[in-house]
């Protein structure tokens, strides 16, 4: 716990086996109170690994779900497990979980809401070994962003985030979709329901381990993103309604 919070780390896991372990050594199970890793039908030994490393909370779709479906269990778990701060990690070991600290600590504090650990603050993206074609598209689509939603991200697409409960319990994220566009519609919708997001700098690591999107799929995502920001463009107009912006019932 750090102030009386509960903290529960979730591991949205895919194909993990030879990534999962690296990422788990690194959590602070000191300060963390509960792991849960959610196996979004692996074809590896995800499973196996994540009992091996003693995780107590475990969770097997029988089908796979997508990325999004697969944070969906996450936070329904954490929820169920009385989180007061719930941290999403990456079991592929692109993201460092020794941030969880300070993550954790601005949500504690009541500083913030939300905490994401960006990529582009400093130098993190392109000497982690970020695809240089990736990075340009990265900063395109958050340009965008920030014009159409009037924030000033460094980014909307990293996987590293930290969230309130209360958040978790506000936002319509089971309306959202299950594909990876689901991380830049949580981002609308805690912007659209009045909350701040901080951010720190994270390094990054790229590797052949480590899993990733190929160009098509990122076209498509890119689509989706653009998509996301425009709804969200015209719903502040209010002569357009889109459900994930009503608040979770």
């Amino acid at each position: 716990m750090l102030q009386g919070k509960k903290i529960v780390v979730v591991l949205p896991a895919y194909n993990a086996a030879r990534t999962l372990e690296d990422t788990f050594r690194e959590i602070p199970l000191e300060l963390v109170d509960e792991i849960v890793l959610v196996d979004d039908a692996s074809m590896d030994d995800t499973l196996e690994v994540a009992r091996k490393l003693g995780i107590h909370h475990i969770i097997g779709h029988e089908k796979n779900l997508g990325y999004g479906g697969n944070q969906k269990s996450c936070y329904e778990k954490a929820l169920s497990l009385k989180a007061d701060i719930v941290i999403m990690v990456h079991p592929d070991y692109q993201y460092t979980p020794k941030l969880i600290p300070a993550m954790a600590s601005l949500i504690a504090t009541g500083l913030y809401q939300v905490v994401l650990g960006s990529r582009i603050l400093g130098r993190g993206a392109l000497k982690g070994g970020m695809p240089y074609y990736k990075y340009v598209f990265n900063r395109l689509l958050t340009l965008t962003q920030n014009l159409l939603i009037r924030q000033k991200l460094s980014e909307y697409h990293t996987g590293y985030r930290a969230f309130s409960a209360e958040v978790l319990r506000k936002i319509n994220y089971p309306a959202n979709s299950d594909d990876f566009v689901f991380d830049n519609q949580m981002l609308a919708q805690i912007f659209w329901h009045g909350y701040e997001i901080a951010e720190i700098t994270c390094p990054t690591r790229y590797f052949t381990e480590g899993s990733s999107i190929n160009f098509r799929r990122s076209v498509i995502y890119g689509l989706g993103v653009l998509t996301v920001s425009f709804q969200y463009f015209l719903q502040k107009t209010g002569l357009f309604h889109w459900k994930i912006f009503e608040p979770r019932s």
